[in-house]
């Protein structure tokens, strides 16, 4: 059950992080300082969200990383709808695969 808690705490944080990433975005290409620092403020509770899994720091970031980069991709079609070419898909699978590697792997 620790697992699937860790794992929904992951999603939370990578949604709070792609967020945080696209405010800032948004603020640099004309929105204004108030989405930059929304933006910052929103990276920085990822921070906190993620690091409250009390895992080894390299099996949290490298499983982590595997649910940033799915979010992310899913946020770059979704929200900003960008075409997504399939060598990104593949890279994507390879990111995910490298994850669940690291997951259940050998301990």
């Amino acid at each position: 059950m620790d697992n699937v808690i860790s794992w929904g705490i992951f999603i939370v944080a990578a949604l709070m992080e792609v967020s945080g990433d696209a405010l800032i975005r948004k603020g640099l290409r004309g929105s204004g300082l108030l989405l930059i620092a929304f933006g910052i403020l929103t990276l920085g509770c990822y921070g906190l969200v993620v690091n409250s899994v009390k895992w080894d720091f390299s099996k949290l970031m490298g499983v982590y990383i595997g649910i940033f980069a799915v979010v992310s991709i899913l946020f770059g079609r979704l929200v900003f709808k960008e075409g997504i070419p399939s060598s990104t898909w593949i890279g994507l699978a390879v990111i995910v695969v490298g994850g669940l590697i690291i997951q259940f792997g050998q301990r």
